[in-house]
Formats: structure tokens, sequence, C-alpha cells
């Protein structure tokens, strides 16, 4: 049984300790970590056994803690993990794994040095209708595929310590990362700031890919309707993603533009240069992406395996949000990776 200390008991940590306390046997939550005593008293009635208390240093001096995750604002990611990589234990981290690409490759190095378990918390990943997408993807399904555009907007939670981008954008560049099998080369990026000065609640950014692939992100928390809507353009089929419609959550849609086509100049032409085909829904296998996430990282300490979400993959989207932060502060000016 691995035995795991959770740090981190505020908006995201109350599922990860769930999720962990009741693993299948395969995990037991030894200590919880937080700042607040009043989250820690809130929570210590359900968990009998589990240890609660402020002191992240006692816990990760704990021989018989063999994991940590860590579910802390994002400044404090790097030397939390840092230090508990040091300390012998595997570290499963929220996303964004750290505020800088460079913090990421350290922390990568030094769990290789270790020999633990590094994985960082990008839950999309995880879910099945997002891996559906990318079984189609790489079984050409949609054929080359053009852009993905893509949207994730709300009224609310309004943070403080990040941007829009950096809270939201960061799902859907992983997603796009994994989709596509490989990271952003340059972003372009502008945005608002409305509600706390100097942190922008809405982002609206155009990333490039390797084979001229683009992708467009709309991220805000400051939105009448929730949404979290993908569409993927291929040169032989287009699909529609929406997390929200958790029965029928994909659609694939036979049309485009016929390969004879040639040059359309009239409105009739355009009619005629279309192919409409069918509309095809896939079958999603019903799942909660937290709970894969949190076996997927058991697993991979049992049998050593390389995480899904690792340092390389989480270091990825850091240096995205890195240039997208660059180029919201020069006016939306195209910033390389």
């Amino acid at each position: 049984m691995i035995r795991v200390a959770v740090i981190g008991a505020g908006h995201w940590g109350p599922n990860l300790i769930r999720n962990f306390h009741s693993g299948g046997g395969a995990s037991v939550v030894a200590q919880v970590v937080d700042a607040s005593a009043a989250r820690l008293e809130q929570l210590a009635p359900r968990y009998p056994g589990v240890r609660f208390g402020s002191d992240v240093g006692a816990a990760l001096a704990d021989r018989a803690v063999d994991a940590v995750v860590i579910a802390t604002p994002t400044a404090t990611h790097f030397s939390i993990c840092k230090q508990a990589l040091e300390a012998g234990k595997h570290v499963l981290v929220e996303k964004p794994i750290t505020t800088a690409a460079a913090e990421a490759a350290a922390l990568g190095a030094l769990a290789a040095k270790q020999g633990r378990v590094l994985m960082c918390g990008h839950v999309f990943l995880f879910n099945p209708a997002v891996r559906k997408v990318k079984q189609l993807i790489d079984q050409g399904e949609l054929g080359r595929v053009h852009y993905l555009s893509m949207a994730r907007t709300n009224l609310g939670p309004i943070r403080g310590d990040v941007n829009a981008g950096w809270d939201l954008a960061s799902h859907d560049i992983s997603i796009a990362d994994h989709w596509l099998g490989a990271g952003a080369t340059a972003v372009s990026a502008v945005g608002g700031v409305y509600v706390n000065p100097g942190v922008h609640d809405v982002v609206f950014a155009t990333l490039r890919y390797p084979n001229g692939v683009l992708v467009n992100l709309h991220s805000s928390w400051l939105n009448p309707r929730k949404a979290r809507d993908i569409t993927v353009v291929g040169a032989r089929r287009m699909l529609t993603f929406d997390d929200l419609d958790l029965l029928e959550p994909i659609r694939v849609y036979d049309k485009g533009v016929k390969d004879d086509a040639g040059v359309v100049d009239t409105f009739a032409g355009f009619r005629s240069s279309v192919r409409e085909g069918d509309i095809t829904i896939p079958r999603v296998a019903m799942g909660e992406p937290l709970k894969a996430e949190c076996d997927h990282f058991l697993d991979c300490i049992a049998t050593g395996k390389a995480p899904l979400t690792g340092a390389a993959m989480a270091g990825s989207v850091v240096r995205t949000l890195e240039a997208m932060t660059k180029s919201l502060a020069q006016g939306g000016a195209e910033v390389p990776t």
C-alpha cells in the first residue's frame, strides 16, 4: 500500500484526498497539510485515522510517507516539489507544474536522479472523450489537422495569483499538445484586465504548432456562459467536443471542401464545392478523469513506467504560458516558445 500525504486542502485538494483515500486498497492518505485550521477542522471528521496539520516539513520528513500530492498555489509548486523529491518522495503536483519552464526542467532532472515519479495533474488528458479524440486523430480519421479552436469560459472562480491564461488555457494547451504530439512553437496573445489590477480576466491567444497547425484559445472567467468547447478541423473530416455534454460529447462531421473544387468565386460554385456527409457520434466510455489520473500515478510508482503527464510534457505547457505572458505584455506580438 502506498501511503500518501496531501499538501493543500483548498478548492481542489479535497477531491485528491477522496480519490487517494479510496484508492481500491492501493493507497491511503496518511497526512493532510494545510495552512487553514478551519479547512482541516472541516475535513478531519470525514477521515478518521488521517493526521491533519500545518507543517509541510514534518510531512516531507515522515519516512512512512511514500508519495506527496501537492495542491497549493502555483507559485509554491517548485519549492515544495523540490523538497519532496529531495526527501525521496514520489510527487504528483497540480497544474501548472511551476511558474517557469526552467524550474520544470530542473525538477525533471532531480526526479530522474532520485529515481522517483514526478507527475503533473493535467487531468483533462485522462478524460475518456479527450482520449477518444486522440485516437481518432492518430488513426487519421480527420486527415491532416488544419486548426483547433478552443473556448473555456465561465463567470468565476476569479483568481488573484495567476491570470485566466495560466488558470484556464493551461488545460487547453495540454490537450492541444497531446492531440498534436508536439508543443507550440510561437504564441501571440491579447487580453483584458477588469477585476484585479494586473491580472488578465480574459485572454485570446493564437498558438503555432509544427506542420502549419494553428490553435486559437479563448479563456475567460468573466463570461455569462460556461463553455468547454473545442473544434478540430481536418482535411478529411471535422470534429466538435463539448465537455459539458456528458452523454454525447463528440461529434464527427464528414464534411469539407472537395479536392477538385478549384477556384470558388460564386455562391453556386461554393455550394458545389462543399462536401456534406454524415454526422457520427462516437461512443465514449464513462469514467472520472481525476480517478484515472490518481490511479495512473499509483501505477507509475508501482511499475516504474514514465507518467503520461511527466515533467517534459508539463514543462512544454509552461513554456507556452511563458510566451503567452510575454506576448500579453507586448500588446500581442508573436513570441517564440
